[in-house]
């Protein structure tokens, strides 16, 4: 009985611990620092984006978050479980950017070894393998050999091979890089399903307008350690909108303060921090105070101007 209760015990703190959480996680081969001191935390049932240029650390941060490889330094749970841990493995899906299925093998049967792979209940195959292929739109597809898919297809399988068990948390290394556009948005609304009902999702990708569109929160990384993190909020600094008037003394400027930090620049002024559907308040304010406006033009900084800002900032 007393083992029953922590064993019970131990399933709610896993529950209720973030789908990932590492601490200074290093990985070096030889005199190669692949990662860095890699500290972060993916609440569950977010979207997180891993973000870097090739060469920057994504891959063995995965494989090391996946327990293939052993850190050099550091540590890291897993849905509340060390890294590595065999039965949490199971309530893992992953999509590598790399893979290959047997082409003379159809569809269905491919996700039908993978259920093997996974130790699902055999009794459930038939069904568990029609779920994954409809939400990935190959329902009509399964029964074809997998030489006749393209490589937008192929992708589509390999994402219906990693929602398999319908797992806790989900690593997709590039999933809508051989996506057509109405396949990157099947696969942008397949994420927020995800989400949805509490499932976790690591998102590797260079694709920086689809990680804008699905993330919740993101982190960047070069050089094998992490150079930003946050939500897009926090790294793109909000909205801000360009102003050009004229007519407005240095005390009048300084008056609209109230809709965010000013730039002055002759006559154009930036407002920083201004939320879109402030800015017919700010052009009344405006002229309240005896200026003209000429032009306005709302703007939010995009994740890959920021993203290039950074890695020029650390290089």
């Amino acid at each position: 009985m007393v083992d029953l209760r922590e064993r019970e015990a131990a399933a709610a703190t896993a529950a209720a611990s973030p789908a990932i959480h590492c601490v200074e996680l290093s990985k070096r081969y030889g005199r190669t620092v692949a990662l860095a001191g890699l500290t972060m935390t993916v609440p569950r049932g977010e979207v997180y984006g891993f973000l870097g240029p090739n060469g920057a650390g994504k891959t063995t941060a995965v494989k090391l978050l996946m327990g293939l490889v052993d850190p050099t330094a550091g540590e890291g749970w897993v849905l509340g479980r060390p890294l590595g841990d065999v039965a949490t493995r199971r309530r893992i899906g992953y999509l590598p950017e790399l893979f290959r299925y047997q082409p003379w093998l159809r569809g269905r049967e491919v996700v039908r070894v993978h259920c093997e792979l996974a130790r699902l209940p055999r009794a459930g195959w038939r069904d568990e393998v029609a779920r994954v292929l409809g939400l990935v739109g190959l329902a009509d597809r399964g029964d074809d050999r997998v030489r006749t898919y393209s490589k937008g297809m192929q992708q589509r399988l390999g994402l219906a091979v990693a929602l398999l068990g319908s797992p806790d948390l989900v690593f997709l290394d590039e999933p809508t890089s051989a996506l057509d556009p109405v396949g990157r948005y099947d696969v942008r609304q397949l994420i927020h399903q995800l989400r949805e009902r509490g499932t976790a999702v690591f998102l590797n990708s260079h694709l920086l307008t689809e990680v804008e569109m699905v993330c919740d929160r993101v982190a960047m990384v070069d050089r094998g350690r992490v150079i930003a993190t946050g939500t897009l909020d926090e790294l793109l600094g909000g909205h801000s909108c360009r102003v050009r008037v004229t007519g407005l003394d240095v005390r009048r400027r300084e008056a609209l303060g109230g809709f965010g930090d000013l730039e002055d620049d002759g006559e154009w002024i930036v407002f920083r921090g201004l939320e879109p559907e402030r800015v017919p308040e700010l052009v009344s304010e405006i002229v309240r105070l005896g200026g003209r406006v000429y032009a306005v033009e709302p703007r939010s900084q995009t994740l890959e101007v920021r993203f290039l800002q950074l890695l020029g900032e650390d290089h």
